[in-house]
């Protein structure tokens, strides 16, 4: 997968913020009214509409309106290109003692200089 995409830097972005992660911590229980999520943050509706506009933007979230309400839900298609992005790595993963070890033992060795000569 490419690390370089628009779609990711902007979810990353936008999750950089921690209550920007604790509105799609909320949403991922259930979907909830702007009113209500506010309250329950205590956020300023000013302030919870700064980032629920970062969130959307960054197709973290979906809202619906109903008469003079708006609802929000978590667009779990969002969640798709950070999960990807995360998954890729996961073959590679083991402890980080292990990794650093079996590199430090890779380089001791001096395989890593035959390496180079094959390619």
């Amino acid at each position: 997968m490419k690390y370089e995409s628009k779609q990711l830097d902007a979810a990353f972005i936008a999750l950089a913020n921690k209550h920007r992660r604790a509105i799609v911590y909320r949403l991922s229980l259930q979907p909830s009214s702007i009113s209500s999520l506010a309250n329950e943050l205590k956020l300023s509706l000013p302030a919870i509409h700064k980032h629920i506009k970062i969130l959307e933007g960054s197709k973290l979230l979906q809202r619906r309106k109903s008469g003079r309400s708006n609802f929000l839900a978590l667009n779990r298609d969002g969640l798709t290109a950070l999960r990807h992005w995360v998954n890729q790595y996961a073959a590679w993963w083991g402890s980080n003692k292990e990794s650093l070890e079996n590199y430090v033992e890779w380089i001791e060795k001096g395989e890593h200089k035959s390496s180079k000569h094959n390619h």
